[in-house]
């Protein structure tokens, strides 16, 4: 064999081991290949499960919302079905004094009003509503209301001299305040 032939022959055979490892590197790439595309196909099918499973999820809740709104309306629109149902007992009271005044003397009228009176204010008390009362006649503006203020000579502090219209709590908070003539210190000019 010539030198050329020789050189020739090792140049083959290192193209061919250089052929090989290349087709094996590439047969390495193909199955990485392979696997990421799995790999990739598989994400895709649990991303668009998850996509699902949120768009579920989010329809869901929006018609969780919804009934709770329409839940609340419905009860703000009936919640005071039972206490209304009370308030009528005391209106049919009132209709009845009114129809019998005629037929009966004042003393009995004024006696059925009373009753109808202390009935409500019952009714009342049992629902947590409670008159505010008016203690030593000092004035708390937390609770009373000054409609009406005027001076007086050896009074210290403001002092209620007058209740005009009743204040009512409910349950510890004021519902409205007491309407209330208010006495304060004379100035000295």
């Amino acid at each position: 064999m010539s030198k050329g032939n020789k050189i020739d022959s090792e140049t083959a055979e290192e193209r061919n081991e250089v052929q090989k490892k290349e087709s094996r590197e590439m047969k390495t790439l193909k199955n990485k290949m392979r696997k990421y595309e799995k790999e990739t196909e598989h994400l895709k099918r649990e991303k668009e499960e998850l996509k699902d499973s949120y768009l579920r999820i989010a329809a869901e809740i929006e018609n969780l919302r919804k009934r709770l709104e329409r839940e609340k309306e419905e009860y703000y629109k009936y919640a005071l079905m039972e206490f209304l149902k009370e308030l009528l007992v005391v209106l049919d009271n009132f209709e009845r004094a009114l129809e019998s005044k005629d037929q009966e003397d004042n003393e009995n009228f004024r006696k059925g009003m009373e009753l109808i009176h202390r009935q409500y204010l019952d009714l009342l008390m049992k629902k947590g509503i409670k008159p505010i009362e008016i203690k030593d006649k000092k004035f708390d503006p937390n609770l009373h209301q000054a409609f009406i203020t005027g001076e007086a000579e050896g009074v210290k502090e403001a002092e209620v001299s007058e209740e005009f219209q009743k204040g009512y709590s409910l349950h510890g908070r004021l519902l409205r305040p007491s309407l209330v003539k208010v006495i304060i210190p004379k100035k000295d000019k």
